[in-house]
């Protein structure tokens, strides 16, 4: 690898690490979120709210795509991710100086909503940018080796995102971390922001497209020929499904649905989990650049597909055995006194309020509600029509208490000694209130967290080539974007916030997981059946 090659590389990784950094933050810190910012609705809708700005930003990107594709294409590769990075910065510093719900009330979640909206235009325009800036940069059968490094940039913004807040916690500690210190890693990116920009500016543009420039074969049109001419639209629409969807969401359940599981099903310590998750990403991040160097053998595709297979055939074991070894009395209470709600299925309804006006007083949801509070796994047992849900723990029975039409006090009273009767009847079923630090298995769960970074690097260290060689150079940017970002972007940003809805509709904490699991499935089905290999095309060819 020359100088030039090591340059290329290097800063185009580096500023797409600070561009995931600042992306990321929100992720890592949707519980902080929650409280400073959805404050108006109860506790599970406002989870469910942060998880849904957080995914804002997903549903964005292609939009940034399509916007920062076409100028890529028209323009040149390095002035467009200039651009981006500028965009992400700025959105994210100004996060951290946001006034909370309690301090400016509804504008501060719909400011912040903004905010996400603009990181995901911005990192919509910067990673289809920069993967084929450093692929048009590397020499033939080498591209997977090469645009592995940029693909490592998404775990490296996480695991620096996690570093920063870990050491913002601990320095402060955790009451003033939460209630102030946050805003520090989202402040810090004014930081990162001036070094990418610095970086970058001392980039040339890519080879290929100076060539195809000074050739006049760049197109003037690149999304009518990337999108409205069926050739191409098809590998478009074949790379969503046969590709990206099943990458994204075995990613995003590798790094952040595995997160949110430790922190709300399991309720270890949220410095515990991020050093856990930290350490699986140290651990896991050579393996993008050992299956990236290994596509450029043996191929993109067999790679990404056998990542997909092998992932949708063993999440439920891996996250039982997470629930065994991370919160083992939990899963011994599970085993010995399982919790089953009996209810008229027509009282319960799906707890999730929008607006925080809906009131949830019947019996079944005064149940649930209160299960889903202390993330208490449960079955559902239907009940005669009308009849007063109850909760059953092993062999112990509690009714719940019709709240309907009861005064605002009376509703207090009952819920309160409702929900000290349940505590108590939990603990005595062996049902904590948190994770036992004493009790986890350190070491298995981190073997597991890990195998499960495996598979992400399986599935997304090859796959920046494998896009970049699908579509001609005078439309490869906006081409390979769209179908990254859809899949990234819907598929798999949406993962968390669907995937807990899931968990709290039906009371199964691992319910969740056939979301990701389907997805993966049917991209090993579609790309195995209709996408080509490409490791050996000339991706000069306009």
């Amino acid at each position: 690898m020359t100088r030039e090659e090591r340059k290329v590389i290097f800063a185009s990784s580096l500023g797409t690490v600070f561009e995931w950094y600042d992306f990321y933050l929100y992720g890592s810190l949707a519980a902080i979120i929650a409280k400073h910012f959805f404050a108006g609705v109860n506790e599970t809708t406002a989870f469910i709210f942060a998880l849904l700005a957080f995914a804002a930003g997903f549903a964005v990107r292609p939009f940034g795509a399509i916007v920062f594709g076409r100028l890529g294409d028209m323009i040149g590769r390095k002035h467009t991710f200039l651009i981006t990075i500028v965009i992400m910065g700025v959105s994210t510093a100004v996060v951290g100086m946001l006034p909370s719900y309690a301090s400016i009330g509804v504008a501060a979640p719909i400011i912040l909503i903004t905010l996400r909206l603009l990181q995901g235009l911005a990192l919509g325009g910067e990673y289809g940018g920069a993967a084929t800036y450093v692929a048009e940069h590397a020499p033939k059968g080498k591209r997977g080796f090469f645009t592995s490094w940029i693909q490592t940039t998404a775990t490296l913004g996480l695991f620096m995102s996690l570093l920063v807040i870990l050491t913002c916690r601990t320095l402060l500690g955790t009451e003033a971390f939460e209630a102030w210190g946050w805003r520090i890693p989202f402040l810090l990116s004014i930081l990162l922001l001036i070094i990418s920009v610095y970086i970058r500016l001392q980039l040339s543009e890519s080879p290929v497209f100076q060539k195809m420039k000074a050739e006049g074969k760049a197109s003037k049109a690149p999304l009518t020929e990337s999108f409205a001419r069926w050739d191409n639209l098809k590998i478009v629409i074949l790379a969503l499904f046969g590709g990206t969807a099943g990458q994204a969401v075995v990613w995003y359940t590798g790094q952040f649905y595995a997160l949110f599981f430790l922190l709300q099903m399991l309720k270890i310590d949220p410095q515990t989990a991020n050093l856990l998750i930290a350490g699986s990403l140290l651990i896991g991040t050579p393996f993008f650049v050992l299956f990236g160097s290994l596509s450029d053998r043996i191929g993109r595709k067999k790679i990404i597909m056998a990542g997909c297979i092998i992932a949708a055939l063993t999440y439920f074991p891996i996250f039982k055995a997470l629930t065994q070894f991370g919160n083992p009395e939990v899963f011994a209470a599970q085993e010995r006194n399982p919790v089953t709600v009996v209810a008229d299925p027509e009282q319960c309804s799906f707890q999730f309020d929008p607006v925080g006006k809906a009131k949830f007083t019947s019996s079944c949801d005064i149940a649930k509600s209160l299960l889903a509070k202390r993330a208490i796994p449960y079955a559902n047992e239907n009940a005669e029509p009308g009849s007063v849900a109850q909760i059953r723990i092993g062999d112990k029975v509690i009714p719940s208490f019709e709240g309907t039409g009861l005064a605002a006090a009376d509703l207090k009273t009952q819920g309160d000694a409702f929900t000290a009767t349940l505590t108590t009847a939990l603990k005595d079923a062996g049902y904590p209130e948190k994770a036992n630090p004493d009790t986890i298995n350190y070491p298995m769960v981190l073997l597991l967290l890990t195998i499960l970074v495996i598979y992400v690097t399986m599935v997304y260290g090859p796959i920046a080539a494998w896009l970049v060689e699908l579509f001609p150079a005078r439309i490869r940017y906006t081409s390979m974007s769209l179908p990254y970002h859809i899949g990234n972007g819907w598929f798999g940003g949406f993962l968390p916030t669907v995937s807990f809805a899931m968990v709290a509709a039906t009371g199964d904490i691992y319910y969740g997981l056939w979301y990701p699991i389907v997805i993966a499935v049917m991209t090993a089905i579609i790309g195995t059946l209709f996408l080509p290999e490409t490791k050996d095309r000339d991706i000069h060819h306009t």
